[in-house]
């Protein structure tokens, strides 16, 4: 019985989900595609969250009876799968732009997937749990190990680096739009400042004192970001 599972519903066949097509093979011709009632998932999410996002509401988005979604998704585990696919083809697939330099393509990429994730806050949770990858998220992939190239490293190690790249976007991401939200009230933030400053002075935790004594850096998202950025990629073995 199809229903709307969470993260983790077993089942999912990526060669029936990905590699067949997205009509109903029995009944009367379709009045919907894949296509549009996964926009329409993206859509909900993009403005009410990713809890938002349930089979009914979708159905409702694009004025469907819910019954009918299932022969399209059958539960919310795949059509999370075809969100996320969806979405990455918003990202470039072709090497033309790529450097031959691939620290800084590897940074150039991480900062497609940031785009890609400040257009779509569920996306960094959506990704929390093992997602199959679709043909949108699979060309990425292939950009990014042609990037790697000049890395010399075997597949696996290349695998590995687009993971754990991935895995450090998707967690800065998480990270920096919870922060955004809760900046929005000042009065937390001049709370928050006023604790650190109360601690620094307290003379039990030198090393933090100094620490935030030191030469103020930029706190913009983008310039935190980059400084991550540039800690893991250029700490990356190429040998």
């Amino acid at each position: 019985m199809p229903r709307d599972g969470g993260a983790g519903t077993p089942g999912i066949d990526p060669q029936q989900l990905w590699l067949t097509s997205d009509q109903p093979r029995r009944g009367r011709k379709p009045g919907y595609s894949r296509e549009t009632i996964t926009a329409a998932a993206v859509a909900l999410a993009d403005t009410e969250g990713l809890e938002a996002v349930t089979m009914r509401a979708v159905a409702a988005r694009v004025g469907a009876g819910v019954m009918s979604l299932y022969s399209y998704a059958p539960d919310k585990e795949t059509l999370l799968n075809l969100m996320v696919d969806h979405v990455s083809g918003e990202l470039p697939t072709t090497p033309d732009t790529l450097t031959g330099d691939w620290r800084a393509d590897l940074k150039a990429i991480a900062h497609l997937q940031r785009g890609l994730m400040l257009r779509h806050p569920w996306l960094p949770a959506a990704l929390a749990t093992r997602r199959i990858p679709g043909p949108n998220a699979l060309a990425f992939l292939e950009r990014t190990l042609v990037a790697l190239r000049p890395t010399g490293l075997n597949g696996a190690a290349k695998l590995e680096i687009f993971a754990q790249l991935t895995g450090f976007v998707a967690g800065h991401l998480a990270h920096e739009i919870a922060q955004a939200t809760a900046s929005q009230s000042p009065d937390r933030a001049a709370a928050e400042a006023r604790y650190l400053a109360a601690v620094a002075a307290d003379g039990r935790h030198p090393e933090l004192a100094e620490a935030l004594s030191a030469p103020g850096r930029s706190l913009t998202p983008e310039a935190t970001f980059n400084r991550f950025l540039d800690r893991l990629i250029d700490g990356l073995d190429s040998g």
